[in-house]
């Protein structure tokens, strides 16, 4: 571990693959730090380049690189390509994935630690990697061998958790969706349309256990108390609010993915950036 954590501001913007040049610069002249493209992104991070030529300080991180799809070797190639390009900007995101979506699906923490060896073969930094982490185990790996984790689909309350088993000085980033409507009941059957994906997923079930969610509120399409944990849906400051719990418990930075299409993504951004403190 080294001592500096990334630095990628408060807010940054989590997106299912990446964003157009354009929405990348106006992002960073709202104030967000970060951009994370989400989803298993191609090992090659052919898509980097362009937002960082497009943007002055814009961070750019893999939210995540899905190891069974993404060869270390070329990865870490495609890393020094970007770092000296654009030094000190790009953040490695990796994870594991889904047992239920991989056919070859075996022990994911030995396919973790060999993924990130393979990493270190080739002189990837632990400072400029993250690890996809929700349950104890790999938190504690993302903190002995990478510079912090990136929960996803989590609450403040896991942040906090989080926190409490890493200690101050481990890089910690959770993401959290949105949803900026006034109407209680469609804000959350757009969260669900998201969220129905994960509630078949054993990594994720386990972990909201953890958390206190029942088998009722998993149940899809899940209930009212968990999709309002998971997805934060109201006026600009009641979002703003919720998303600020997770930097009280412990967060470093906070990766928000706005929900409802992609033309309401600049307008959402534009609309909580005051509520959140941004200076753009």
């Amino acid at each position: 571990m080294t001592e500096l954590k990334p630095d990628l501001g408060r807010y940054g913007v989590w997106i299912f693959g990446a964003p157009t040049p354009e929405q990348a610069a106006e992002i960073e002249r709202l104030g967000y730090g970060a951009v994370w493209i989400g989803g298993s992104p191609a090992a090659d991070l052919s898509y980097v380049e362009p937002i960082l030529e497009a943007t002055e300080r814009l961070q750019v991180a893999t939210g995540i690189l899905n190891v069974w799809t993404a060869p270390a070797e070329e990865v870490a190639d495609a890393y020094h390509r970007v770092e000296k390009a654009f030094p000190g900007r790009f953040l490695l995101g990796i994870g594991i994935g889904h047992p239920e979506h991989t056919e070859e699906y075996r022990k994911p923490y030995d396919v973790l630690v060999e993924y990130l060896d393979a990493l270190d073969a080739k002189k990837v930094p632990t400072s400029r990697r993250v690890l996809a982490a929700l349950g104890p185990r790999v938190l504690k790996l993302a903190a002995q061998r990478s510079a912090g984790a990136h929960p996803y689909l989590t609450t403040p309350q896991h942040t906090g958790e989080a926190r409490n088993l890493l200690g101050p000085t481990v890089f910690l980033a959770p993401e959290h969706k949105v949803v900026l409507a006034r109407d209680a009941a469609a804000s959350r059957e757009i969260g669900r349309q998201t969220v129905d994906f994960y509630l078949g997923l054993s990594n994720y079930l386990n972990n909201w256990k953890r958390l206190g969610f029942t088998d009722e509120d998993l149940a899809r399409p899940g209930s009212d108390r968990f999709i309002d944990a998971v997805v934060a849906h109201g006026t600009p400051e009641s979002i703003a609010a919720r998303l600020n719990e997770h930097l009280e418990a412990g967060a470093d930075h906070v990766a928000i993915q706005v929900l409802g299409g992609e033309d309401v993504l600049i307008p959402t951004l534009t609309d909580l950036a005051g509520p959140l403190g941004l200076t753009g």
